[in-house]
């Protein structure tokens, strides 16, 4: 056991405690503080956010020891603080608060937002609030009130603090420790725009989540097809919502894609890389992209094959697409809606390829790859029935 001593919302604690007890756990066992909550436990969802010398901290994953003469405020201390008693009403007014557990933890960072921001930004409340998760609200009224808050206080003449009053970097909890003039706390960086570069240098191998495969045939022999896939440009102009932001060579090539699956959209910004086998007329293309707007992060490979039919005068393309995706897109991106995408996508990529081998160059697609939700909506329809109907035949279900 170890003692440690704190001073939690302006009062004296002084507690024996097993060095693996956690700053959250200690606030709700040992004090019995329990309007600090606790969601993942893994430092995502931000429900046990409180404050140790000022600075919002994740206390389900701080050691209590390692905050040994620290002050720790949590949501109770804040109850006479003004800022919170702003924030109270205006997320009452703003309707940004349903079942209330993530509350709590949304009151300290909002608050933190509240002192340092010099205007109210939405773009920078976002970001700002970004390390807490609210499974009800749509965040919108989150928003919404943080933003009233601070119109209200800068129209009051009330200023923003720089920084909060943090004068040192280091762990949370360290800040009551002396520092060298080197870990003073530098200016913060400017937020990154949309259009900013976000593709690693290297383009990394990975193992997708989930495979697909799809064909299908043009009227040109494999010799010619191959050789127009060896044109990045030209079959970049054939993929519907693809647009090139650089010089393309095979080790990098530098570009976007924009889908939309009914309401929701979404611009990948990214960069891949391209492989060509000429022996086995095969190839692959790997990349990563992100969405900023989303905070959505894909992984991607399309592995293709030409195989010769009609004695060589046509051209079957075998694809084997494989993707991962992660963030706010990936609790839409089912595979019934990518599947679907992805059909359309390979059909109107199929017909582009075609005219371009045929020598038209004025057909190339420009707009967003869309996904009609109406006809998303019969789609999978009709796979659900045919599942059933191969059930109800014996035939076992569709993998």
């Amino acid at each position: 056991m170890n003692t440690i001593e704190l001073t939690v919302n302006k009062r004296s604690v002084q507690r024996a405690i097993e060095p693996r007890t956690s700053l959250a756990d200690m606030m709700r066992d040992t004090l019995d503080l329990t309007g600090t909550h606790l969601g993942c436990e893994h430092g995502v969802c931000g429900a046990c956010t409180i404050l140790v010398d000022g600075v919002p901290t994740r206390s389900c994953i701080t050691f209590a020891t390692s905050c040994n003469g620290a002050a720790v405020t949590t949501i109770e201390g804040l109850d006479d603080d003004e800022i919170a008693t702003e924030l109270r009403a205006a997320f009452t007014r703003e309707h940004a608060l349903q079942c209330g557990y993530c509350t709590p933890g949304m009151l300290v960072s909002a608050r933190d937002l509240v002192l340092r921001l010099p205007e109210a930004d939405d773009k920078a409340i976002r970001v700002g609030m970004s390390g807490n998760l609210c499974r009800c609200t749509g965040y919108v009224g989150i928003v919404r009130a943080v933003k009233a808050v601070i119109e209200a206080r800068r129209a009051r003449d009330i200023v923003s603090e720089p920084n909060a009053g943090r004068t040192v970097l280091g762990p949370a909890g360290s800040g009551h420790k002396s520092c060298t003039v080197s870990q003073k706390l530098a200016p913060a960086a400017a937020i990154v725009t949309e259009t900013a570069a976000i593709a690693p240098l290297v383009i990394p191998d990975f193992t997708p989540s989930t495979v697909m495969e799809q064909n299908f045939t043009v009227a040109h022999p494999p010799a010619k097809v191959f050789a127009l896939f060896d044109d990045i440009a030209a079959v970049a102009s054939c993929l519907p919502g693809a647009a090139l932001t650089g010089t393309p060579r095979p080790e990098r090539v530098e570009g976007a894609i924009r889908v939309k699956i009914g309401p929701i959209s979404a611009n990948f910004n990214g960069a891949a890389r391209v492989e060509r086998n000429d022996a086995s007329l095969a190839g692959r293309i790997i990349g990563i992209g992100n969405d900023q707007r989303s905070r959505s992060t894909t992984q991607g490979e399309i592995r293709y094959r030409l195989l010769p039919e009609h004695d060589g005068t046509a051209t079957r393309v075998e694809l084997a697409i494989g993707y991962s995706l992660t963030g706010m897109l990936a609790q839409v991106g089912r595979s019934g809606l990518v599947r679907d995408l992805a059909a359309r996508l390979v059909a109107e990529f199929a017909g582009n390829l075609d005219r371009r081998l045929s020598g038209d160059t004025t057909s190339a697609p420009s707009t967003a790859a869309d996904l009609n939700g109406i006809s998303l909506l019969f789609g999978l329809l009709r796979a659900r029935a045919a599942r059933l109907l191969r059930r109800i035949s014996g035939r076992g279900d569709a993998t």
